[in-house]
């Protein structure tokens, strides 16, 4: 059988993090997802709840 090998883009240790000292070990977190983001999607939410709503009271 074959040994199995980590993903080429998944980091391999501390040492290997650039743009951190080597001896830091804290964790990276995503930002959180902007002002405007969230807007869009509340957005799209009552753009589709319209949509439905006029689409119900067409069709009957």
């Amino acid at each position: 059988m074959s040994e199995r090998q980590p993903a080429p883009d998944a980091p391999a240790g501390p040492e290997s993090d650039s743009g951190s000292d080597p001896g830091s070990d804290a964790q990276r977190f995503e930002p959180a997802p902007g002002v405007g983001r969230l807007l869009g999607w509340i957005l799209l939410f009552v753009v589709a709840a319209v949509v439905v709503v006029l689409g119900g009271v067409y069709l009957t």
